[in-house]
């Protein structure tokens, strides 16, 4: 067995989700695992596993769109309790002597083990935007690039990359597998229903937004992300619980929400039709809305206005065949060998067990051959 270093992002909730289902794999499997996180990834497993806190990145958005000036003050101000963390995780490493690390897209513990030649495996979303091919609209171009470029910067090459996603595209190289999203067990438990309300989920105050949904008084909206109970006509404000917003989520009528890559890949497995607000800035979001509209499986907003919202809402019965099609879909039959996290799980579960293959994959390559 395997002693093993899961450094988890700690932006947004997806990438704990995740890691929560992929670590109780790999604990169940008699692995020994240490989990590194920061903020909200933290928050969520340090009850449940064995976990250290470090210093993340922090994106603030406002209105829906990422303030840059703003994400770098917000981190510089933190460089001090950075170091402090950063010298922590150090020890970590030297005490732990781990013989595999896995990164969530959360880059410290990634060149740690880069450095310190230890084979490192990306388990994330983010990889199939660096290798896996896709077609970005020109006025995207740019922002694809840039994103490439900071995936790059931020995660050092892996030596194998396991990437989820919910559409396929052929890939840059031998060493990447695509798999299915990953989904939590009390997903895969949930009946779904189709109910008369329509779940909306903002991870930051989207006021105007708001303004739009009060003009279709006909519907009723469910809304997460401003952290209230209280109701203002046809919009009822629901403060975050888990359990609640994921029985509003499997009974809801559709789901008006950002472009985040575990929400839409739980509504598909749902089959909710998707409003998609992706996040001004940035590209994984506007990535996530375009493959998500190419499916047929919701819609790509450019704008939170009344005519929006109206043509989504006549496409809803479209939307919602086509979702029938997808074939991990809540109540298919897929097949016993491609089933949910089966996958992913098992391919994991053979590059442990191939520990050698999986050191010389990593010490032969002439980029890494490096002085410790």
């Amino acid at each position: 067995m395997s002693k093993i270093l899961y450094g988890v992002s700690g932006e947004g909730s997806g990438h704990s989700s995740r890691a929560r289902v992929m670590a109780g794999h790999l604990i169940s499997a008699g692995h020994e695992v240490k989990i590194v996180s920061y903020d909200r990834g933290f928050r969520n497993l340090c009850v449940d596993f064995d976990c250290l806190e470090i210093e993340g990145l922090h994106i603030v958005s406002i209105n829906n769109r990422v303030r840059l000036f703003k994400t770098l003050l917000h981190n510089l101000g933190r460089l001090q309790s950075a170091r402090k963390k950063l010298q922590q995780l150090r020890e970590l490493f030297q005490d732990f002597k781990p013989d595999c690390v896995i990164t969530d897209f959360e880059p410290a513990t990634a060149w740690m083990a880069s450095r310190r030649r230890i084979p490192l495996i990306s388990l994330d979303n983010q990889h199939r935007m660096r290798y896996m091919k896709f077609t970005a609209p020109r006025r995207l171009r740019l922002d694809q690039w840039l994103t490439q470029m900071v995936i790059r910067t931020l995660i050092p090459s892996p030596d194998v990359s396991l990437a989820t996603t919910f559409f396929r595209g052929e890939l840059m190289n031998d060493k990447t597998f695509l798999f299915p999203p990953i989904l939590r067990n009390e997903v895969l438990a949930k009946r779904a229903e189709t109910g008369n309300h329509h779940l909306v989920y903002l991870t930051s105050q989207y006021d105007g937004l708001m303004d739009v949904l009060k003009q279709f008084p006909e519907r009723q909206f469910r809304v997460y992300g401003y952290n209230k109970n209280e109701t203002d006509g046809n919009l009822e404000y629901r403060e975050f619980s888990s359990a609640g917003f994921l029985n509003d989520l499997a009974q809801a009528n559709s789901v008006i929400a950002t472009a985040g890559f575990t929400l839409i890949s739980e509504a598909i497995y749902l089959q909710k039709p998707y409003l998609a607000f992706p996040m001004h800035g940035q590209f994984e979001q506007q990535l996530n809305a375009l493959c998500l509209e190419e499916l047929g499986y919701g819609v790509n907003a450019k704008v939170a206005d009344k005519a929006t919202l109206s043509v989504f809402f006549e496409q809803l019965p479209f939307l919602s065949q086509n979702l029938r099609t997808y074939p991990y879909a809540y109540g298919g039959s897929p097949d016993p060998d491609s089933d949910y996290n089966s996958q992913i799980t098992r391919k994991l579960d053979e590059l442990l067990a191939d520990k050698m293959s999986l050191l010389l994959a990593y010490h032969l390559r002439p980029s890494q051959l490096r002085p410790r």
